[in-house]
């Protein structure tokens, strides 16, 4: 059945090509640069961003070629994806909406403690609400999708956390505004650091610990100096894909319809399964290399988000000081939405 199925599409993938005008087939291949600011050995790279680079080039027939430039290299700063992007040093890029901080306020309220626990809920959430209160925070860019990664834990090197009281005064890297405004009022010391150094910060001792879904255990190899790994899925992170909007118009209509078909909602849709994935990869990690998991507590779970209603609260009302009046129905709207999708 699995060879059937790989015929199939191969025939698919030649009916495409075949179709695919030779007036273009002929001409200058159109190259495409993609940067993204994560190791090769990520899943986005590995599983998303690499097979959509060769998928979109095998559906022009080979008009398209896509070369991606990952973190590492010059173009894979994490602060710089949308600004590359934007002025057309790339064509198109993944990037934190948190970072650098500030840019996206609406998109980044799906970041707020307890809203979610699962990737394939927020994600489609997030894109299911993306035109009615998303759309205006992305001049100059096609968005191709949105997405968000499952629950976050709190990985710690040498202390165990199991009670909100475990975390006073441990220094932990935070990936967002709404985490870090979550652990200053759970105790914790927030720490800002790009993803390429969180590593040698554990190493040295400069942080304590970081809030993380499980799959940088792996993906960064954080298994190996991480002792301690509480599952409180507790918050969510969220991504962009976009590409430039000049770039993307000056595109024969053939290229754009083979970059429609790979991107929005379909491409949505596939996130929860390969962020599964990706956790799992990582869990597995961290047991084989002794790490203890416990898992948050329904009665401490409860004592974390009475404990947090005071910081969302005050998270949405300075959003709506910085003219976002709507910050609390966008808030109430993703909530319903995430949860109308975890049902299904």
């Amino acid at each position: 059945m699995p060879k059937r199925r790989e015929l199939l599409r191969a025939a698919a993938v030649g009916t495409a090509v075949f179709g695919f005008p030779a007036v273009l087939r002929s001409q200058a291949t159109i190259v495409l640069k993609l940067s993204h600011y994560l190791p090769t050995a990520h899943g986005l790279h590995r599983d998303f961003m690499e097979p959509w680079a060769r998928e979109l080039e095998q559906r022009t027939g080979g008009a398209v070629k896509v070369e991606i430039f990952p973190g590492g290299t010059q173009l894979g700063n994490v602060a710089k994806q949308y600004d590359q992007v934007r002025a057309g040093i790339v064509d198109i890029a993944h990037g934190l909406h948190g970072i650098p901080a500030g840019r996206f306020p609406r998109t980044s309220i799906v970041d707020l403690p307890f809203l979610t626990e699962s990737a394939d809920a927020a994600s489609r959430a997030l894109w299911a609400l993306h035109e009615r209160y998303f759309a205006e925070e992305y001049p100059d860019v096609k968005v191709l999708a949105v997405h968000a990664h499952n629950g976050g834990l709190v990985h710690t090197r040498a202390k165990q956390v199991t009670r909100m009281e475990d975390l006073r005064g441990l220094r932990i890297r935070f990936p967002s505004a709404a985490t870090k405004m979550m652990l200053e009022q759970l105790g914790a010391i927030p720490v800002g650091l790009p993803p390429a150094q969180i590593y040698e910060s554990l190493q040295k001792g400069v942080i304590d610990g970081l809030v993380m879904p499980w799959d940088p255990m792996h993906s960064f190899k954080l298994a190996e100096l991480i002792d301690y790994h509480l599952d409180a899925r507790c918050y969510t992170v969220s991504f962009y894909f976009v590409m430039n909007q000049r770039r993307y118009d000056s595109l024969p209509a053939e290229v754009r319809a083979a970059i429609d078909s790979l991107s929005g909602e379909s491409l949505v849709a596939k996130f929860g399964p390969w962020w599964n994935a990706w956790d799992e990869l990582g869990r597995r990690d961290s047991l084989a290399d002794g790490g203890q998991v416990t898992r948050l507590s329904d009665e401490e779970r409860g004592r974390w988000r009475e404990a947090l209603e005071p910081m969302i609260d005050a998270y949405i009302a300075d959003l709506e000081r910085q003219g976002i009046g709507n910050a609390r129905e966008i808030y109430d709207a993703l909530q319903a939405k995430v949860a109308e999708f975890e049902r299904t």
